[in-house]
């Protein structure tokens, strides 16, 4: 295997320091533009590539970011929603020269602690704040460690750091009034867990839609985002001595545990129960049948994430983005409201 072209290289074959060379391949003052020219010809020439360690010591940077996951490992097997918004982020970072570390915790206070962890290690120049909590101690942590941050869906108002959203309420509205359409009159509704901000905005979002289409909003189930947690929720609700008719998902992962748990229950959807998800997810259109839901876009947002991210990193942060609201995608899991 032929060695690899070093900088050194590249400094005799054209005749310059090795200084000179580092100042015109991250194009900074110091050496004129004939140099300049020169010392790119010849680093064309030669092949050569600055090696990541070399980058990162001349420029001070780790060039890479962080996404601490809170979830448990298998979250990235079971809900191909974090699939794509990693997709979204890659598609940006790999451009911009920047690598994805990626790390997952089940437990949130060793999570928070990951994240002091990378930054005195200087493993990342940066990190994405997704799933953010109720009094959030990561965000405290993170102005302390002066670390850049791009925070995914936080509450709107005043936050310390830029923001991607993609909001909620327009898209329940439009499913609430879907079903109400259909006589749907007791509607319930699955959340994720409620110590997460965009769990709270979305059971708001179902419940201020209830309600301005003049009806009670109904039973209510908090989950877990996970298909065993719609297996649950099935338990429940569907245990009612007054069935809700209609059922809405935070998830469509809980959506799908519920619709294959009221199956084997001996319920007909959506004859017996409409079910509805949010997300939009590819296995949402393969179950039978089909998954009404409420399309998002997290390819997107990860690439909006990943482009504000790098450019706080780089001196040049960004206002915060809206990506367009989610929209109603309607299936075959919807239908009128049983008589």
């Amino acid at each position: 295997m032929a060695n690899r072209v070093t900088i050194v290289d590249v400094a005799e074959r054209a005749g310059v320091a090795i200084s000179s060379v580092s100042s015109a391949l991250n194009n900074r003052p110091g050496v004129s533009e004939s140099t300049r020219k020169r010392i790119l010809e010849t680093a064309a020439e030669l092949k050569f590539v600055p090696s990541l360690r070399g980058k990162s010591l001349s420029a001070k940077r780790a060039f890479a970011v962080g996404f601490v996951v809170h979830r448990d490992p298998t979250v990235l097997e079971s809900d191909p929603f974090f699939a794509s918004f990693i997709g979204g982020l890659e598609s940006v970072l790999d451009s911009r020269g920047y690598a994805l570390v990626l790390q997952m915790r089940s437990d949130a206070g060793n999570a928070v602690e990951r994240y002091r962890k990378l930054s005195a290690d200087r493993r990342v120049d940066g990190v994405f704040l997704s799933e953010i909590e109720i009094d959030d101690p990561r965000i405290e942590l993170l102005q302390e460690l002066q670390l850049p941050a791009v925070a995914i869906n936080p509450d709107r108002g005043p936050f310390p750091f830029p923001a991607v959203r993609q909001d909620h309420r327009e898209g329940i509205a439009h499913l609430v009034r879907h079903l109400t359409d259909a006589g749907h009159e007791r509607i319930a509704y699955v959340s994720g867990p409620l110590n997460f901000i965009h769990s709270r905005q979305r059971l708001e979002a179902w419940r201020e839609s209830v309600l301005d289409r003049g009806l009670r909003p109904g039973p209510t189930f908090e989950g877990d985002f996970t298909f065993d947690g719609g297996l649950r929720a099935a338990d429940t609700l569907l245990s009612h001595k007054v069935r809700p008719t209609a059922v809405m998902f935070g998830n469509d992962l809980m959506a799908v545990g519920f619709m294959t748990r009221a199956a084997a229950l001996g319920f007909d959807i959506p004859a017996d129960v409409s079910v509805a998800g949010y997300d939009g997810i590819q296995l949402g259109e393969y179950i039978r049948p089909s998954l009404t839901t409420l399309r998002t876009s997290p390819h997107l947002v990860g690439a909006e994430a990943a482009r504000l991210l790098v450019d706080a990193i780089e001196g040049k942060p960004g206002d915060d983005v809206d990506v367009p609201a989610a929209e109603l995608v309607i299936r075959h899991s919807t239908g009128p409201a049983a008589v």
